[in-house]
């Protein structure tokens, strides 16, 4: 009769917290592929569905709330928490009034700025820091997830069931990963517990915090800087139709997972800092080769291919450094962190399409690189370092 009351072991409840993230990843990124469908259904111009991807940007921002209670209370209350706004958010959703749509993304998208934090702060306190990428990397395959099964799975549900059905089977998966989170961490033994001291002001007064702020937001601009044109780039240099484009999605899912893979097999081998200097390098390497790679389709793909894989290990490795920047204040630090990815991605929506009007692949080409540079000249000026390459063997 003991045995049934152990507790999850790290690896259970690990992929138990992928499994949740990927639903809530899923609902948060549905707008996107589904956008021209949904404005139809719902009898809004697409300006209705870009508004509310906007707003759910911005859900980004309330992270930084809720990581504080998180490193008073443990990662659970806030686990929890995020995966019901996801959960009533799809449920809401299924009314099928554009109003109920824009309420129950922008709900999804507050439970993730909630839950992300508490989940890497987790695996901050819970894994060693030589398995620390390793970690962090399994918990990032959420992401490509969403991409890769969930975003296809919706897709096939709202042409069968139509977009209420769709939303409901979000919601009740919302749910079963409610029941799931509540078994695997259980609230009588929170280990990643930490010592009250979630307080942001007290963690900005840190050099080595800020310079990993600027670091995240300079990387995620120059990213969002090529990510809005480069459907634009394939039609006009190859002409590729809509739903061409659409399948060139899969090639940024597959890179997200190969940059994921990659940080969890090599960034601990090499050192996390190590690593992530190595990532900044070649992904402002990656951005200048794209321009050359223009002249056939299979060359763009493959050269955007490895732009995403090189900024996806470098920006999961820097999730790795992170758990371990502000010790005492895991989540708090972490959802700064993530409310900062966030703004540079709005400001690198922001300028893209301008840079591009301007100058093409080449100047979009160049200001991500430079820009991506600039964060690594930030991130080796910060004196962070962390732990040294683990041995293998």
């Amino acid at each position: 009769m003991e045995t049934a009351r152990r507790h999850p072991s790290l690896v259970v409840s690990l992929v138990t917290a992928v499994a949740a993230r990927t639903v809530i990843n899923t609902a948060r990124r549905l707008p996107y592929p589904f956008a021209p469908d949904l404005a139809r259904h719902l009898g809004v111009p697409l300006a209705g569905i870009t508004a509310m991807i906007a707003a759910s940007q911005l859900a980004a921002l309330l992270g930084p709330i809720a990581g504080p209670l998180a490193d008073r209370k443990g990662p659970r209350v806030l686990l929890l928490a995020g995966m019901a706004l996801t959960a009533a958010g799809m449920a809401t959703g299924a009314l099928d009034t554009y109003t109920a749509v824009f309420a129950g993304v922008l709900m999804a998208s507050v439970g993730k700025a909630v839950f992300d934090p508490a989940v890497q702060a987790h695996v901050g306190a819970r894994v060693a820091l030589p398995a620390r990428g390793r970690a962090v990397g399994l918990v990032e395959t959420a992401w490509a997830g969403s991409t890769l099964v969930g975003i296809p799975v919706v897709g096939w549900v709202a042409d069968r069931t139509g977009w209420p059905g769709a939303f409901g089977f979000l919601a009740g998966l919302g749910v079963l990963g409610i029941a799931g989170l509540a078994w695997a961490f259980p609230l009588a033994a929170d280990p990643s517990r930490e010592s009250p001291r979630g307080n942001p002001a007290g963690v900005l007064r840190e050099r080595r915090a800020r310079a990993a702020l600027a670091f995240g937001f300079l990387v995620s601009l120059a990213n969002d800087n090529l990510f809005v044109v480069y459907g634009a780039l394939l039609e006009s240099r190859f002409g590729l139709g809509l739903a061409a484009l659409g399948a060139s999605t899969a090639v940024v899912g597959l890179a997200e997972l190969s940059g994921e893979g990659l940080t969890a097999a090599v960034s601990d081998r090499i050192g996390l800092t190590r690593a992530l200097g190595w990532g900044t390098a070649l992904t402002a390497a990656a951005y200048l080769v794209l321009p050359l790679s223009v002249r056939a389709l299979p060359l763009a793909l493959g050269a955007l291919y490895g732009v995403f894989v090189c900024f996806e290990f470098t920006v999961v490795t820097s999730f790795s450094v992170c758990t371990e920047v502000a010790p005492g204040a895991r989540a708090t630090f972490l959802s700064l962190y993530f409310a900062v990815l966030g703004l540079g991605r709005m400001v690198g929506a922001l300028i893209g399409a301008p840079v591009w009007a301007w100058g093409g692949i080449w100047a979009t080409a160049g200001v991500s690189a430079g820009v991506t540079l600039l964060a690594g000249l930030v991130l080796s000026r910060s004196g962070l370092r962390l732990a040294p390459a683990v041995r293998s063997g």
